[in-house]
């Protein structure tokens, strides 16, 4: 099996999956790639922490791997493989970061995940309030595990390239040597990397070393000499995870347009048959609008991750909490904290990144999460205070909702 043999693996499982359709088989897919996913993205760091330290735990190890590229990137600055001009120092993105910037972006991924709606979506496919918190809980635990993994990866794949007690490094070696290697005349041949001798010396720099950022995750296995199928399996698994999550937002926006727009506003007495049509005609043209999106290239993939967490927080974040747990709110106050969220969180997005305005207290256009979801809860309170409260029947929802007890919530034994 090759690298294109695993990757239309995935593909074919994802597409498989996807067509029997609803979110239950999008989560049973989710589950199927995330498995495959997380395998073959623990597996080569596993490894290299293992032959490095002796200890098959990565996160216990990254932060002397860390102090091992420190000491090695002084030393090439005496020896003259790196000039301080050429050389960014690993730690170096996290010396500008102040602290308002640092715990923002950390709120806007918290606060986002929390208002994608495609993830809350998922809880509906659990039979029992018992297996919802469960399901939340084993989650948490799998997130964690990758998240916390993705900084060893990064630091463990700087070191294989210039560690000199490693077999794999090519810092300091002859670029005719390195030119040799079959994992860098792959990656040259589509443009992924590129060795230059700018100084004529035969002798790799590190500011001699081009490598796209793209690629490092799918690079490391074969930088620390493992078989080519595991960058095969790692591609495979970051595929078929964008297409499940896909799926996930299609399937959420597609039914929330025609359910709570087509169904709820424009046609009331539309049968099942036609509203089934409408969401099938959203989902074409909601994945073409945001294939168009994506062709326009507004900012990188960290960049537009960030802008769909901190969409989802300007304006969805507040109007769930308080739909939940203040019995003031109210539909108008709901749809004018989402459209006032929306709205101040969009053109603050557009005057920084843009435009050029300067960033209020230091918050770019990665957080502008944080203000449009003041906005929308300052929209949000307004409105439902200027406006007649909610009858008895939505309280009483609102209190089944807050102490679920299983049938009159999820239609199913606790």
């Amino acid at each position: 099996m090759d690298f294109t043999v695993a990757v239309y693996v995935g593909l074919a499982g994802i597409l498989l999956c996807s067509m029997l359709g609803g979110m239950r088989a999008v989560t049973w897919t989710q589950i199927a790639q995330y498995i495959v996913l997380i395998i073959a993205y623990l597996t080569p760091i596993v490894i290299l922490s293992t032959k490095k330290y002796g200890i098959p735990i990565p996160e216990l190890t990254y932060g002397q791997a860390i102090a091992d590229i420190t000491a090695r990137e002084q030393q090439m600055l005496q020896t003259g493989l790196a000039t301080a001009a050429g050389l960014k120092p690993h730690i170096q993105p996290f010396i500008n970061y102040t602290p308002l910037n640092y715990f923002g972006i950390i709120l806007c991924m918290m606060v986002g995940t929390a208002s994608l709606p495609h993830i809350l979506m998922r809880y509906f496919t659990t039979p029992s309030v018992k297996a919802a918190r469960s399901s939340v809980a084993w989650s948490l635990f799998f997130i964690t595990l990758l998240y916390f993994t993705a900084p060893a990866l990064a630091t463990f794949s700087k070191l294989q390239v210039l560690d000199p007690n490693l077999a794999t490094s090519i810092i300091g070696k002859s670029i005719a040597q390195v030119n040799a290697l079959e994992w860098i005349q792959k990656w040259s041949q589509v443009g992924m990397l590129k060795v230059i001798d700018s100084n004529g010396d035969g002798i790799l720099q590190v500011n001699e070393f081009f490598m796209r950022a793209d690629i490092v995750v799918l690079a490391t296995p074969e930088i620390a000499g493992l078989p080519y199928v595991i960058s095969g399996l790692v591609a495979a698994g970051g595929m078929a995870a964008a297409m499940s999550t896909a799926d996930g937002l299609l399937l959420a926006i597609a039914n929330a347009l025609s359910h709570d727009l087509y169904y709820k506003v424009i046609d009331p007495k539309a049968e099942t048959r036609r509203r089934l049509i409408v969401a099938r005609v959203m989902l074409i043209v909601i994945g073409a609008a945001g294939a168009f999106v994506a062709s326009m290239k507004l900012t990188g993939i960290l960049g537009a991750v960030a802008w769909a967490f901190c969409f989802a927080m300007s304006g969805l974040f507040f109007p769930l909490v308080l739909g939940v747990w203040w019995k003031r709110a109210n539909r108008p106050g709901a749809i004018a904290g989402m459209a006032v969220g929306l709205a101040v969180g969009s053109w603050y997005l557009y005057m920084v990144r843009f435009v050029g305005m300067e960033p209020w207290i230091g918050l770019d256009h990665l957080r502008f999460g944080v203000v449009g979801a003041l906005a929308s809860l300052i929209a949000m309170v307004v409105v439902s205070l200027m406006t007649a409260a909610p009858d008895e029947e939505t309280q009483r929802m609102v209190d089944e909702i807050r102490v679920p007890r299983g049938e009159t919530v999820l239609g199913a034994r606790h």
